[in-house]
């Protein structure tokens, strides 16, 4: 049986962050081939292409990270109707210097998770336009857009019983997609 490994990328810094809740929650839920490995990106300097020649250690980890997975899991808030800062960052570091992106050619998952009633449908959406420009193959369909509200987790932190089918089938998706299209 082949292992799939995946960068998990979550768009959030907050320590009781929805969305690292979800991305714990979607690893539960995934095929027994698959692993997953977080990604820190809150340690990374501000990008400037200045630094394109010499890039700091934490930037050359992820690009590492991005480049030993056979897929890329991006986990994203909605903040002012659009992806986290500090994501974008870590998407602009991680495909520079211009031609030795880490992110070219694997297969993409984005989901997401806020407590407004659209999810993060917007901010989702943006970023599907960045990872079409990065050539990242990304799962269309099933799309989701989820609300955290009451029940969404258990006590426990799982995903709660009401969410659980819906987000299996997301997960089984992205993991077919996934195989599909890793090299």
């Amino acid at each position: 049986m082949s292992q799939f490994r995946i960068a998990l990328i979550v768009g959030s810094l907050r320590r009781e962050s929805f969305n690292k809740k979800l991305a714990d929650g979607l690893v539960r839920l995934a095929p027994r081939d698959f692993t997953f490995h977080h990604c820190e990106i809150g340690d990374l300097p501000l990008y400037n292409q200045d630094d394109d020649g010499h890039q700091a250690a934490p930037v050359k980890r992820l690009k590492h990270e991005i480049g030993e997975s056979q897929g890329v899991l991006f986990v994203t808030p909605e903040y002012n109707r659009s992806i986290p800062g500090v994501l974008k960052n870590a998407i602009d570091h991680a495909s520079r210097p211009y031609g030795q992106s880490a992110f070219a050619g694997k297969p993409a998952g984005v989901i997401g998770i806020s407590v407004g009633a659209i999810g993060t449908a917007i901010a989702q959406q943006h970023l599907r336009n960045v990872l079409a420009y990065l050539d990242m193959p990304t799962l269309g369909q099933p799309e989701a857009f989820l609300q955290a509200k009451e029940g969404f987790f258990g006590a426990d932190g799982h995903i709660g019983e009401g969410s659980q089918k819906f987000l299996q089938g997301w997960v089984d998706a992205y993991a077919n997609w996934v195989r599909s299209h890793a090299g």
